[in-house]
């Protein structure tokens, strides 16, 4: 019998889980079964249970794989010298992500299955456990762009790198839920919004 190669084993993964996120954006993890993702992936039952056992590991691996494109992203624009500002950096990375990287869903359709697998964390420890992991992540990373901001001599130094990075975190969900709910949130918008708070004179305020 014929050895099948790696990239067949791969493309094969993508299909199931491209059909299944497909599908899960559709009608929700709950309200899609397994006929819906075999139907959509147009494969066989046999073939799909030779990668997942079942539609929770599905919704796992495509939590797994989303979250890791979006820490990837942010982590890649962060290893740029010079560091971009957070308004370049988060309207990059977030224009990228919702580009079709994942699965080549349409951009509100994959906000959309990103906001439900937040929520479904909220009930599954599995999938809380891989958030968990990815927010760690997350926030070292822009904890290390924030000393390099301060390197750079573009950021004061008396608010704690880990509240920085929270907070350009909690912008990024933010943008992500507005293009869920609402759609058309550009990332060009966001940067722009960022960049007029950056300007804020603290003296003039005051």
């Amino acid at each position: 019998m014929a050895r099948v190669s790696q990239e067949h084993l791969d493309a094969r993964r993508r299909q199931i889980l491209g059909g299944a996120a497909r599908c899960f954006a559709r009608n929700g993890f709950h309200g899609t079964s397994m006929q819906d993702v075999l139907k959509e992936a147009g494969l066989s039952a046999g073939a799909v249970y030779r990668y997942f056992p079942g539609k929770e590991d599905i919704i796992a691996a495509i939590t797994e794989e989303t979250f890791a494109v979006i820490r990837g992203a942010f982590e890649e624009a962060a290893r740029t010298a010079p560091p971009p500002t957070p308004d370049a950096l988060l309207g990059k990375v977030l224009g990228g992500v919702l580009a079709g990287q994942v699965h080549g869903l349409e951009r509100r359709i994959f906000a959309a299955l990103v906001v439900q697998l937040w929520s479904e964390t909220l009930r599954d420890e599995r999938l809380a456990a891989l958030l968990d992991e990815g927010y760690a992540t997350m926030r070292v990373a822009w904890a290390k762009l924030v000393d390099a901001y301060r390197s750079a001599r573009i950021l004061e130094s008396d608010v704690p790198a880990d509240h920085v990075a929270r907070t350009m975190i909690a912008t990024a969900q933010g943008f992500i839920v507005q293009e869920a709910l609402f759609g058309d949130v550009r990332p060009e918008v966001l940067a722009n919004g960022l960049r007029g708070l950056m300007s804020m004179n603290p003296q003039k305020i005051s």
